[in-house]
């Protein structure tokens, strides 16, 4: 468990200290490309960042994002989190059985 909480502490840390890193930095090209599916932008973005995915991760966990709200806490990033793992785990398991 010491694990996970490290990273779901990194990750919150990292989009507020460090928001305009690419992506990869912190998500797998497999995390990124499920966020694109599943949590659809609310406006046009022309440079996704590291912060732009991590708001799609809080969002999962039910954060609003709305523009008087404060930037995501670690309650909310775990919540996120646990439901992209599942969904990563559903999507690598479909890959097995049709693949």
């Amino acid at each position: 468990f010491c694990l996970i909480s490290w990273r779901i502490f990194w990750l919150t840390m990292a989009n507020r200290t460090a928001p305009a890193e690419p992506p990869r930095c912190a998500l797998t090209k497999l995390e990124i490309s499920l966020l694109d599916h599943i949590v659809k932008d609310r406006e046009p973005c022309s440079q996704k960042t590291l912060s732009h995915y991590l708001v799609k991760i809080a969002r999962l966990g039910g954060y609003l994002a709305r523009a008087s709200d404060p930037p995501p806490g670690n309650t909310v990033m775990w919540r996120g989190m646990t439901r992209l793992t599942d969904i990563t785990l559903g999507a690598v398991t479909m890959a097995n059985i049709c693949g």
